[in-house]
């Protein structure tokens, strides 16, 4: 029997992200950014719609923008009558619907209320459900395009296992400048063969080491794109100044021709080796965390900077701390602290601090084992979902 034609009413988010009109551009930007969304709904008295915000409004709008700017009401910068959609409108009206007015994210209105949001992305992967069932209802009649099929899926994952290899060789750095005063410790673990996860070295001159770790979002082939394109940002900046925050403000200049909804998260600190000083800045990445030799304390290195490729004129402010004999510093990829075990629970920070409290004092490649035991025996049979990637800095007595 034929499946019934989708509706809005079943494809669409439920629940979807609102604020207030009141609320900050500052402030929606950081939720988007946490939450990894394109868009949110502005809303006053109770469900009625005021507008919607999305990355198209940031950027049309930021270029243009005064000092300030990031304070203004959301209800200034939002899209303050977007086009709507009713629950019962069919899945096909629907994506033509929306090419032809050119927009990516819709509000579902009922009764003058809204009840979700639809997108392309979320209509195309109902959609991907939808005809998956179709087909297995129909499989002795897709018989042979089926071994078609899996045929060109092995020889799309030879090219893939191919391509990763290359990218290790390519992308990733070979061992870390021999400098005796420092050790290194690195762990990078792709979720496919191609990953979005990088980290790399540079020395500028003689007396200062640069460390950038980032992740692309995404995985497999897309995200290995644009970590290439990270690779030679970095490289190209990273050459011209021992200033975290002018490599990273150039790294987002030249990222800003990545495709919607592509985006790239990074840290990156320069060790002094004249005075021990360890300036940072960074792109909307995990904080790493520090090891205090002395005190037996562990501390995030906390900065602020939004995402590269996104807003064109963002300035990554900078912080330093002064590294002692002893002391250790862990960068992590989100994969690491956003893993979940059987019940659904996420490893989290406040764990992963426990964990390097207990063995900060050990060498650098027992910390890296240590945190990553500590994650396996949390997580369980439950799989890895993203890509991991760890690395630690050690300041040798």
């Amino acid at each position: 029997m034929a499946l019934p034609e989708l509706t809005v009413r079943q494809v669409m988010d439920t629940d979807p992200v609102t604020v207030a009109p009141d609320c900050t551009v500052q402030e929606v930007l950081r939720l988007m950014n946490q939450r990894r969304i394109g868009s949110v709904l502005v809303i006053r008295d109770e469900d009625h719609l005021a507008g919607i915000f999305t990355e198209r409004d940031l950027l049309r709008r930021v270029a243009g923008a005064v000092p300030g700017w990031r304070e203004y009401p959301v209800s200034q910068w939002m899209t303050s009558d977007p086009y709507t959609i009713g629950p019962d409108v069919g899945w096909d009206e629907a994506v033509g619907k929306m090419h032809k007015l050119r927009v990516r994210h819709m509000p579902v209105i009922e009764d003058g209320r809204v009840i979700g949001i639809i997108s392309t992305r979320l209509l195309m992967s109902r959609r991907t459900e939808y005809l998956n069932r179709k087909v297995e209802e129909r499989t002795a009649e897709l018989k042979h395009a089926n071994d078609q099929l899996i045929a060109r899926d092995a020889e799309l994952l030879f090219n893939i296992r191919a391509a990763g290899r290359l990218q290790n060789k390519v992308l990733l750095p070979g061992a870390p400048p021999d400098w005796p005063e420092l050790r290194w410790a690195v762990h990078f673990a792709p979720l496919d063969h191609l990953g979005g996860d990088y980290y790399d070295f540079a020395v500028p001159d003689a007396d200062h080491l640069g460390f950038l770790i980032a992740d692309a979002s995404g995985h497999s082939i897309p995200a290995a794109m644009v970590a290439i394109m990270t690779r030679f940002a970095f490289a190209q900046a990273s050459a011209a100044s021992i200033r975290p925050g002018a490599v990273l403000t150039e790294m987002n200049r030249r990222l800003q021709e990545l495709t919607e909804e592509r985006f790239v998260t990074a840290f990156y600190g320069v060790y002094d080796r004249r005075t021990g000083v360890f300036r940072y800045a960074t792109a909307g990445h995990p904080h790493p965390l520090r090891f205090e030799a002395k005190s037996g304390a562990v501390k995030p290195l906390v900065a602020d900077g939004f995402l590269l490729g996104v807003i064109p004129d963002e300035v990554y402010a900078e912080r330093e701390v002064v590294l002692e004999a002893g002391d250790k510093v862990f960068f992590y990829t989100d994969g690491l602290h956003e893993a979940r075990n059987e019940i659904g629970e996420m490893f989290g920070t406040a764990r992963l601090i426990d964990c390097l409290t207990s063995c900060g004092g050990e060498p650098a490649n027992d910390v890296l084992r240590h945190v990553l035991a500590c994650q396996q025996a949390f997580c369980g049979s439950n799989p890895s979902t993203d890509d991991v990637t760890l690395a630690v800095m050690d300041i040798v007595p």
